[in-house]
């Protein structure tokens, strides 16, 4: 009688254990619902927030010209950003090249190259960013 409680215990001991590898194995095969489910691999939608999670570079536009926009910083540095035929331009509504004047405030999202400069994807006139002030800044008077 002895004999056969051990091997009740010993037996349930193994089928605890081999059921629970094959409940890890298992689980190891299967992906969350949402993992990958817009064909990037990320589980992210591209563009969802209208700037496919990229960091912006925000600042006025010094220069221009038909392949890139050259925008100073806050800091009073300076970022080149290429554009492309696939580059899309927005102020409230859709916008264009045109409109990318020198001393327009811009932010600019895309993938920043090995030289510092930014492949532009998504260009905003006059964006408002989280924590900015929602009025513009007083144009300079002078006292005479």
């Amino acid at each position: 009688m002895k004999n056969n409680t051990i091997i009740t215990i010993v037996l349930l001991v193994i089928v605890g254990a081999v059921a629970f590898f094959a409940g890890i194995k298992y689980q190891q095969g299967q992906r969350p619902a949402s993992f990958g489910q817009f064909g990037d691999g990320q589980g992210q939608r591209p563009g969802n927030n209208r700037n496919g999670g990229l960091r912006p570079v925000v600042g006025q536009i010094l220069n221009s010209d038909d392949k890139s926009i050259t925008i100073k910083l806050q800091d009073g540095s300076s970022v080149i950003a290429i554009l492309s035929s696939n580059t899309s331009i927005n102020k409230a509504d859709q916008a264009s090249l045109a409109d990318l004047k020198n001393g327009e405030r811009v932010a600019v999202y895309g993938q920043t190259n090995a030289d510092g400069s930014v492949t532009a994807q998504n260009i905003q006139l006059n964006p408002m960013l989280r924590g900015e002030n929602s009025t513009p800044p007083a144009s300079p008077t002078t006292n005479q």
